[in-house]
């Protein structure tokens, strides 16, 4: 278990503006993501766990063993903390082969037990074959499969990875999915992984720390933070919510039931405990749980009738846009089939409305 709690601040400087860490989480077994957008501290959170850098206050505990206590000078060496890391750009020595590169990182292995361990780590992860190659002569793949085999070859209590997905292509970045996998399987050590990618948290996250402007906005499973976001904050980060200002016009416990009013249009929900009549609230609502439809003569009761603006396509979805910066995301089939048309009937399923 790694437990975190770190500040960290940068003053402004000229045309620079300050920026404060200031993040409490914990990495179990598993792979833990660390998500967020560029600059919310997410890389600085891996080199203050690793010691590339001091924090300004807090503690680190990694199986109970204290790395880092600011309030009584504990500060261990990055060499002394039992973290692998994999960087962005792999930083393999370029002058050594692959199994050198394993060898030296493990030169704190008895000999018999360091040859062991690299022909093991090797063999592993498919690389005994090109093992006297250098890092240039290989593929970017396999550079990244060295990476990690040096990072795991002194079995450290955490392995930290920062965006390692970073410049691989589909094929390549599914065969990473699969060597995570394999880690977590025959090598049970817990994974702190920094992403901006939703969709490689989604395929990766056991748990889900979402890091906005230095601090920790949501933990939970992807799944629970794509179900009820925190905030509006999370919710936009996610990509995938309308959110729409909206008033409480009618709230009615008994039959869990209440209307909201946004663009002159009233929307059914349910009951919100803990709100009032008139209250401002914004409505979460996520692009694909909108019903819709293209318009075939009269619109039922509780629909809602509005004419496309633009629409957009993805690999396997199309965005419809609507009035009100309205978005609503359907199969690219179905969208396909009736693109010609210019008036849609929506509706707004009442479990789906969350309030913010």
């Amino acid at each position: 278990m790694l437990e975190v709690r770190l500040q960290k601040r940068f003053a402004p400087t000229g045309d620079t503006a300050g920026f404060e860490l200031n993040a409490q989480f914990q990495v179990g077994a598993g792979t833990t993501v660390l998500f967020g957008p560029s600059g919310s501290g997410k890389s600085l959170t891996l080199d203050l766990i690793a010691g590339f850098s001091k924090p300004d206050g807090g503690r680190i505990l990694l199986n109970d063993r204290l790395l880092v206590d600011v309030g009584t000078g504990v500060f261990l060496p990055p060499q002394q903390r039992g973290c692998g890391y994999l960087f962005q750009r792999h930083a393999l020595f370029p002058h050594m082969s692959l199994r050198e590169n394993l060898t030296f990182a493990a030169t704190s292995l008895p000999k018999l037990e360091r040859h062991r361990k690299v022909n093991q780590l090797l063999e592993s992860f498919r690389l005994t074959e090109i093992a006297g190659r250098r890092p240039n002569e290989v593929s970017g793949g396999q550079r990244q499969r060295c990476s990690i085999a040096r990072a795991l070859v002194v079995e450290p209590a955490v392995l930290l990875l920062d965006e390692p997905s970073t410049g691989l292509d589909t094929t390549l970045r599914h065969e990473f999915y699969e060597i995570l996998a394999r880690i977590r399987d025959e090598f049970s050590v817990p994974v702190l992984l920094v992403t901006h990618d939703l969709e490689e948290a989604f395929i990766l996250a056991d748990q889900m720390h979402v890091l906005i402007d230095g601090r920790i906005a949501q933990s939970g499973s992807p799944r629970e933070i794509l179900n009820q976001p925190a905030s509006a904050g999370v919710a936009d980060l996610l990509g995938l919510f309308n959110l729409l200002p909206a008033e409480i016009k009618q709230l009615d416990p008994g039959a869990n039931r209440s209307k909201l009013k946004w663009n002159d249009v009233d929307l059914e929900g349910p009951y919100y405990p803990a709100r009032l009549l008139g209250d401002r609230v914004t409505v979460c609502v996520r692009r694909d749980e909108i019903a819709v439809t293209p318009k075939m003569g009269k619109a039922e009761k509780g629909s809602l009738v509005l004419t496309l603006e633009a629409s957009s396509e993805t690999a396997r979805t199309a965005l419809l846009h609507f009035a009100g910066g309205l978005i609503v995301e359907l199969p690219l089939e179905e969208f396909a089939e009736n693109r010609h048309h210019s008036e849609w009937t929506l509706r707004f399923p009442t479990s789906t409305l969350r309030i913010l």
